[in-house]
C-alpha cells in the first residue's frame, strides 16, 4: 500500500497526542474520511476543527471504548453514516496507579485492562468482517507497548494489559494470514517511553531516550502501509526483548536493573490517558 488516499480511516483516542497525529496523517495522503473516536468531547472537537481547516473529511464520536455496547453503537453509526473502515488505528489507552500492584485500586486495574486489552478487540471485531469480505487493501494497527515485550516493576496492570494486547493483535495477524485474507494486514506497536504526558516522571533507561510522538507515528505509519507485523522502537527494546529470551531469570534481571527498565516508573506521576 503506497498511501490511505481514497480510504476510510479510523482513530481510536483521536482528539490529542498520538492519535490526533495518525488523523494528520490520514487527512494529508488524503483520504476519503477519517473518523475520529475519543471520549473527550471538547478536546475531539478542537482536532475535527484543526483537520478540516487542513482540507480533511472529518467525522467525530464520542465513545466509551471500554464499553463494548458503546463501541458497537458507534461502529453501526460509522457504517451507516460513512461505510465501511479500511484503515482501522487502535490508539487509545491509559496509563493509571504509580504503586505496586497490591497498592492499585481495583477501579484503575479493571479500568486499565478494559481500555488497553479488550477496547483494541471490540473495536476490531465490529470492523474485521467487512474488511475481510472485501478484495480493498485493509490495515489494522494496534498500538501496545515495550512494557508488553518485557515486565516493568509499579506498571504490573499496564504491563498486564499491553502483553494480553501483543498477543491478541500477533495471533489474530496469524489468524488473518492461515485463512488466506493476505489483503488485511495487522501492524503491532511497541514503543517505549513516548513524550505524552502519560509517562512524566518516569526514568531514563540505558540508551534509550523519550521517544517523540512524531517518531512513533511515522514509524508506526511506514510499517503499516507495507503491511509489516512488527514496530518494536527503539533499539534497545529490541535488544531488551532477545536478552530476556536467552538469558537465565537472574542474569536478565541483573541486565534490566541495570539498565534502568526496573527502576524506571519509581517517579511516575504521568496524566494517565491518551
Amino acid at each position: 500500500m503506497k498511501s490511505v488516499a481514497g480510504k476510510t480511516v479510523l482513530v481510536t483516542g483521536a482528539a490529542m497526542g498520538l492519535g490526533k497525529l495518525f488523523a494528520q496523517t490520514a487527512v494529508k495522503e488524503q483520504a476519503a474520511a477519517v473518523v475520529l473516536w475519543d471520549i473527550n468531547e471538547s478536546a475531539l472537537k478542537d482536532a475535527a476543527a484543526e483537520l478540516e481547516a487542513e482540507g480533511g473529511t472529518i467525522h467525530t464520536y464520542v465513545v466509551d471504548v471500554s464499553s463494548q455496547e458503546a463501541v458497537a453503537t458507534a461502529a453501526e453509526a460509522v457504517r451507516s453514516e460513512v461505510g465501511d473502515v479500511q484503515i482501522l488505528i487502535n490508539n487509545a489507552g491509559i496509563v493509571r496507579g504509580n504503586g505496586y500492584f497490591w497498592e492499585n485500586e481495583v477501579r484503575d486495574v479493571e479500568k486499565t485492562m478494559l481500555i488497553n486489552a479488550l477496547a483494541p478487540m471490540y473495536v476490531a471485531r465490529e470492523f474485521l468482517p467487512a474488511m475481510v469480505d472485501t478484495d480493498e487493501e485493509c490495515r489494522i494497527v494496534n498500538i501496545a507497548s515495550s512494557a508488553g515485550l518485557n515486565a516493568v516493576p509499579r506498571l504490573a496492570a499496564y504491563c498486564g494489559s499491553k502483553w494480553a494486547a501483543v498477543g491478541w493483535s500477533d495471533s489474530i495477524r496469524l489468524e488473518l494470514e492461515q485463512a488466506g485474507h493476505k489483503h488485511v494486514r495487522v501492524t503491532t506497536v511497541c514503543p517505549t517511553y513516548i513524550n505524552t504526558g502519560m509517562f512524566t516522571g518516569a526514568k531514563g533507561i540505558l540508551l534509550t531516550p523519550m521517544l517523540e510522538q512524531e517518531q512513533v507515528v511515522a514509524g508506526s505509519w511506514k510499517e503499516m502501509l507495507k503491511g509489516g507485523p512488527f514496530l518494536i522502537i527503539p533499539w534497545t527494546s529490541r535488544l531488551n526483548k532477545v536478552l530476556s529470551g536467552v538469558l537465565p531469570v537472574k542474569a536478565r534481571d541483573i541486565w534490566l536493573s541495570r539498565a534502568g527498565v526496573y527502576n524506571s516508573m519509581a517517579n511516575f506521576t504521568g496524566h494517565g490517558e491518551k
